[in-house]
């Protein structure tokens, strides 16, 4: 058959790019986030694991007096500590990451693939752990929460109104408002509804509404259900008696707080191992300090009828035309 291909007067680009270097991205993931809850938290270390939490038993029976100019008794008390305080220990969120040693020997330029795996793995890890702070079933935020410090709200969508309650569940020093990012966009059209737009404020380089000074953050680990989730409001920092996370100091291998990565070996099939683990755990030091918004619906849109008003102009115009025709 005959060559029906024009001859070239230069080189093609296809045949060029066999010689050019491309300039090459690491890994991307979708699911990393920015981890807001880990950033605001203050975050405490623990010595074995164990942190204990102390607290006073029956506070209001704390006798003081303001005594008129005199010599009149004082009253005689002391302040009472619970006998049984609650222990909370860390908890750990683990992998083995697995590496054959000919991908990271043949395949390590530009990237190393040894690095660029833990790196991914990692994030990973972390995602997890932001999770775990607001579910887990023994120190969560959600399952931490007392009940008189939970409400729900007035009409299902969250409102200015309920956020405004929250504030009064945890008013000594709050810190933010913690919601699914759903919860934020049902909020502003909720403010926008009634004309009072939230403003932003800059945190970390990026933007966050705010209520009443308040940052809304958001986190995709607050649980979405039927369209439901919930609204958290945090004091936090152990000199506020907030709540604070928990980690690991001084561990092998350490990598960031909590964080360790420790090599395991090669085993006979040339394959290298890589024992990644991050202990943390979080505590809600006063019942006060957490306040939680439940049955928020994300789902609830309003329709605005397209109907506009008269100009200032046209309504002039109008009254003219109306005392001409009397």
């Amino acid at each position: 058959m005959p060559d029906n291909t024009a001859p070239h007067l230069a080189l093609s680009d296809s045949a060029a790019r066999q010689l050019a270097n491309a300039t090459k991205t690491v890994a991307q993931m979708s699911t990393i986030t920015p981890r807001w809850l880990v950033r605001f938290l203050q975050w405490v270390p623990v010595e074995a694991g164990i942190y204990r939490l102390n607290r006073v038993r029956r506070p209001e029976d704390v006798e003081v007096a303001c005594p008129p100019r005199g010599e009149g008794d004082l009253p005689l008390t002391f302040v009472d500590y619970e006998e049984s305080p609650r222990e909370y220990f860390l908890s750990s969120v683990s992998a083995v990451l697995d590496v054959h040693t000919r991908v990271s020997d043949l395949y390590s330029n530009p990237y190393d693939q040894t690095e660029e795996q833990l790196r991914l793995l990692i994030e990973s890890i972390k995602e997890r752990q932001e999770g775990e702070l607001v579910n887990n079933l023994e120190y969560g935020l959600l399952t931490n929460a007392s009940p008189e410090q939970r409400l729900s709200t007035r009409t299902g969508a969250p409102t200015p109104d309920d956020l405004d309650e929250l504030l009064t569940r945890v008013w000594k020093e709050p810190a933010f408002f913690l919601t699914h990012p759903a919860a934020i966009a049902a909020f502003g059209r909720e403010c926008t509804r009634r004309g009072v737009p939230p403003p932003t404020i800059s945190l970390f380089g990026c933007q966050f509404l705010t209520w009443r000074g308040l940052p809304l953050v958001p986190s995709d680990k607050v649980p979405v259900l039927d369209g439901v989730t919930k609204v958290l409001l945090l004091r936090v920092g152990e000199a506020r008696q907030g709540v604070v996370g928990l980690y690991q100091p001084g561990l092998p291998g350490e990598r960031g707080l909590g964080l360790s990565v420790r090599f395991m070996g090669i085993s006979r099939n040339a394959i290298a191992s890589y024992l990644i683990s991050l202990y943390c755990s979080l505590a809600v030091l006063t019942p006060d300090a957490l306040g939680v918004l439940d049955d928020v619906e994300v789902g609830k849109y309003h329709d605005y009828g397209h109907t506009y008003a008269a100009s200032p102009a046209t309504l002039k115009a109008s009254g003219r035309r109306g005392r001409a025709a009397r």
